[in-house]
Parts: structure tokens; C-alpha cells; sequence
């Protein structure tokens, strides 16, 4: 059965659609369906390389003189029967004034004639002169359909050798074929024939790490194996609680339930206070593969480049769905949005507008998970309802935190927190991020281990007195944002239980208590008395 890109290609030839740009990696599959489809359409199929020049029937060379790019198109247009001419990597030719207006000019000429020129290519270039004569079309990578072929094919091929084992339950051949979605053709081939050789057997393990390398050499998207436990990220129970919620969410019950897939999650707040933390430990609970998108790098020299990789990132992203897609400070890379028209020729607003419009839109299970520290330069659009599913931020560690914080990284090098003063240690790390409590104990490790001794709870404090956290030197900036989001976030962490007993106590009295120091300027909602206090 013919999938939805195959139909759509045949129609546009059917309907005479003079050039047609094919967005794709794999030449071999695309060139199978195309020869299909002129087989069908009793039409020829002629290919073109800058190395070889035009060939037709049986790869059989017809003129030397058309591994020119204009004496190719020139070949195109003089051809009298019905054809289907394929150019390969024909969009490094497009930069070329007289290319394009050769192309302008078969535009008109082929729209009456039984032939079609396509350009195959896995990057978009596309002048803008070009724009409304040229149809692209995305040639997506295969389906779950598509790979099962293909790995029965390597099955058939290796069924009479012994020593490898090829049978497969329906779990496991399931747990295969997802593991290998995102991959090309050959690419699939290829970490299958990998697996029977390696391990003697199709193994997940193996196409997983075969994945990794193929998105990192993407240079946009980093892979991150999902190694981060939720335990080791300290306080932010409102959180994590929503996270547990959702484990089960990509999975075929939560459809049949009525339930949609996830969008993301927006976590805004205080520099070092566990939000890349919070998103790798996401990836680690619902065991989904992690990939990181550097905005940073979707943004190039080159014109029109950023586009092309802003939609690379997007599709790649999409093609191994389910899973989380982590962008990290998301307000630096999409800052300046207001003013690109005049300062980058609208390149970052052209992406930051796709990119909003995706997030918006998509209907791949892609799970986002973006980061930011300054609110006062995110675009205001990326906040609106229908982006994320929730908008959550995170402040500075509580009394109650810092003691979980502390715990969790003295358990990290090696020490027993039993051995600790970690009342003395939290109270005395007020105002401090996670970040800066962790690189407190290590100050202080090398502290001790310069004296030949273990550590103690006074190394830990002295390093403490010596740092200045951001809360100090940042104030002001971290003030307006607790101000912010008073009423525009959800708070990621749960109130201490300790101050709900002391609010009641000093209601009782009839004082008002003091909240903690990083909850000062946190609004604080409690219900009003049923009746009035005895005097």
C-alpha cells in the first residue's frame, strides 16, 4: 500500500505539475517510487548527476555534455516523450542567476507538456524567485510499516544461519521497530546487520546507540541517555507529583482513555535551581530518549540556513517520537524577536514564528521541555495558552529543600549525611541555589582533602560564609521575577509543612509570621478564620 507522500507525488505528476523539489536523504527510495510511478505512467525515467550528466535506460549515459547544469535543463526541455527527470543535489545550482531563470523559463514550458523535472535534495534551497513555480514536498522517513519490511528482508537473508537467533516475540519485534524509528532506509539496514553481528541476536541496546550517533551528527540535537533519577533532584514535590502523574501518557491505554499526548512544560525561575536537572530526571521516569536543541545552532552565516535547520530539528525531533525535546534557556535563543526586522532581516522572527506555530500545532507525541531565567525577555507569544501545558517556576530551595539538597550531594561524594549537622547546614545556606550548595561541599572537599583529613560540617559552613550567593547579588532581578509569578506560574514546590503549623500558631496568638527568607515576597493564601479568634 502506497503511503500518503506516494499518492500525493503521483498526483502532482498526474496533475502536471512542471517542477517538483523532493526534501529527502534516501535517493534509492525515492528513485524506486518514482520509477514506479512512470511505470505506471508508461513514461521514461531519466537521472541526472554534475558527475555522470543525464542517464537514461539501464544507467546508460546520453550525452556527456549534459553534466552541465544548463545543458541538463536544455536536455529537459528539448526531450519530445513523456519522462520523469530526476536531478540530483541540484540546489547547489541554484545560487546561479541563469539557472534560475532557465528553470522560470521550463516552469511554462513543461506545464503542457507529459513531463516532470525533479529536484532531489536533501537540504531546501530555494530562491525566492523560484517560490511560486516550485512545489516542495518532504519525503519522511519510514514508517513502522516500512521498517518491519525491511527487517523481515534481513531475517529472510541470515534464516539459514545457525548461530544467529531471529526469532522474535511480538513485544520484542515492537520494542525494535520503535527503536529503530527515525532512522533511514539504509540506516535501518545497516544497525540491524550491526545487531546480528555483534550480539548474534536484534538487540534494542544496540540500534539505541546506533540512534545517538546519527542525531548528534544532526550538529543541532544532542542526545542525553536518561541516567538522571528523580531522587536526586531536591524538593519540588508540586512537580515531580505532575510528572508521576503522566507516566503512563504516550501509551496506546491513554489514547483509548481519551486522554490527549502531553505538549510540555515551561519552567521559569532562579539560575541554578534544578530546572536542567528537573528535565533530564522527566526523561529518566517516563523512560523516553532525551534530545537537546541548541537554538544556538539553528542560527548560521549562511541565508535562509536557520529556516532549513530550525525544520531539520522539528522533523528529526517528530521522526523518533515519543520523546522529550529539552531547549535550555529558551529566552537567549529566540531574544530579539521585536527588533529582527531590522536587524537580521526578520531571520529570527521567521523562526521563533515556526517554531511557535509547531509547538502549537503538532501532533507528534514530542514532549518540550524548555527552561528560561529571565522572563522580562521572553516573547510574550511563547507564554500563551495552547504552547505548554503548564507553566511552572521554580525558586530558590527552602529550608526544608536545602536539607534534601545537601543530603542528596553529600550521598553523591561518598559521605553519610547521618555524619552531618544538616539542621546547622540549611540554616546556615539561606538564600543559596541548589548549584551553589553543591559547589559549597565541593569547595570544601578540596578544602579537607588539602589538610589530609575528611570532611566536617564547619568545612562545609566556611565555604558557605566565603561565597555570596545570586540571590545577594542579584536581588532586585530576582525579586521582580518572584513578583511575576506570583499569579502567573505554579509554584514547583510544595509550601513547608512546617510554616502552615507556624501561620496557625501566630493566628492563635494573634501575630503574623514571618515566612522564610526565599518565600518572603511569595504571596501567601491562607483561608480566612470560619469564625473570629476568642479575645
Amino acid at each position: 500500500m502506497a503511503s500518503p507522500v506516494d499518492q500525493e507525488l503521483e498526483t502532482l505528476i498526474r496533475a502536471r505539475y512542471p517542477i517538483i523539489y523532493i526534501v529527502s536523504w534516501e535517493e534509492k527510495r525515492v528513485e524506486d517510487t518514482l520509477r514506479e510511478i512512470a511505470q505506471n505512467r508508461s513514461k521514461k525515467v531519466f537521472v541526472w548527476t554534475i558527475t555522470q550528466g543525464m542517464l537514461g535506460a539501464s544507467n546508460v549515459a546520453v550525452n556527456q555534455a549534459t553534466r552541465d547544469p544548463i545543458s541538463a535543463l536544455d536536455f529537459v526541455l528539448m526531450s519530445t516523450e513523456p519522462a520523469i527527470f530526476i536531478l540530483k543535489d541540484y540546489h547547489t545550482f541554484l545560487n546561479d542567476s541563469v539557472v534560475v531563470r532557465r528553470l522560470r523559463d521550463l516552469t511554462t514550458a513543461l506545464k503542457t507538456t507529459y513531463k516532470t523535472l525533479i529536484i532531489l535534495s536533501p537540504i531546501l534551497k530555494l530562491p525566492a524567485e523560484l517560490e511560486k513555480d516550485i512545489t516542495v514536498i518532504d519525503y519522511y522517513l519510514p514508517t513502522i510499516e516500512e521498517l518491519g519490511e525491511l527487517l523481515d528482508g534481513v531475517v529472510r537473508s541470515v534464516k539459514e544461519n545457525p548461530q544467529i537467533e531471529i526469532d522474535l516475540a511480538p513485544e520484542m519485534r515492537e520494542q525494535i521497530l520503535k527503536a529503530a524509528q527515525g532512522l533511514t532506509a539504509n540506516e535501518a539496514e545497516n544497525v540491524f546487520a550491526k545487531s546480528l553481528v555483534e550480539k548474534r541476536k536484534f538487540d534494542v541496546e544496540v540500534i539505541l546507540t546506533e540512534k545517538e550517533q546519527i542525531i548528534r551528527k544532526s550538529g543541532i540535537l544532542e542526545y542525553f541517555p536518561g541516567i538522571e533519577n528523580i531522587s536526586n533532584v531536591g524538593g519540588l514535590e508540586i512537580l515531580k507529583e505532575w510528572v508521576e502523574k503522566r507516566v503512563q501518557a504516550f501509551t496506546d491505554k491513554a489514547r483509548q482513555f481519551g486522554l490527549p499526548e502531553p505538549k510540555g512544560i515551561l519552567l521559569l525561575g532562579v539560575q541554578g535551581c534544578g530546572k536542567s536537572l528537573a528535565a533530564k530526571s522527566i526523561a529518566s521516569v517516563w523512560k523516553l530518549p532525551l534530545i537537546r536543541l541548541d537554538v544556538g545552532k539553528i542560527f548560521s552565516g549562511i541565508v535562509g540556513s536557520s529556516e532549513e535547520n530550525m525544520r531539520r530539528a522539528i522533523t528529526m525531533s517528530e521522526s523518533i517520537a515519543p520523546c522529550i525535546l529539552w531547549i535550555d534557556e529558551i529566552e537567549k535563543g529566540f531574544a530579539g524577536t521585536q527588533s529582527s526586522p531590522f536587524s537580521d532581516g526578520g531571520t529570527t522572527s521567521r523562526v521563533f514564528g515556526s517554531f511557535i506555530t509547531w509547538l502549537q500545532e503538532k501532533t507528534a507525541p514530542v514532549f518540550v521541555v524548555s527552561t528560561a531565567n529571565e522572563v522580562n525577555i521572553l516573547p510574550p507569544e511563547m507564554l500563551r495558552k495552547g504552547r505548554f501545558d503548564d507553566i511552572f517556576f521554580v525558586d530558590l530551595p527552602s529550608e526544608r529543600e536545602r536539607r534534601e539538597i545537601f543530603e542528596i550531594h553529600l550521598r553523591k561524594r561518598k559521605r553519610d549525611p547521618a555524619q552531618f549537622d544538616i539542621k546547622r547546614l540549611a540554616g546556615g545556606s539561606d538564600g543559596f541555589s541548589g548549584a551553589e550548595i553543591e559547589q559549597a561541599i565541593i569547595a570544601a572537599l578540596y578544602e579537607a582533602f588539602d589538610q589530609g583529613r575528611d570532611l566536617t560540617t564547619d568545612d562545609i559552613l566556611g565555604a558557605l560564609k566565603q561565597s555570596i550567593p545570586l540571590s545577594q547579588t542579584m536581588r532586585e532581578k530576582i525579586d521582580s521575577l518572584r513578583r511575576w509569578a506570583a499569579d502567573r506560574a505554579r509554584p514547583a514546590s510544595a509550601p513547608p509543612t512546617a510554616r502552615r503549623a507556624k501561620t496557625k500558631k501566630a493566628e492563635s496568638d494573634g501575630q503574623e509570621e514571618a515566612p522564610e527568607a526565599s518565600e518572603a515576597l511569595l504571596p501567601v493564601r491562607e483561608p480566612s478564620p470560619a469564625v473570629e479568634p476568642q479575645p
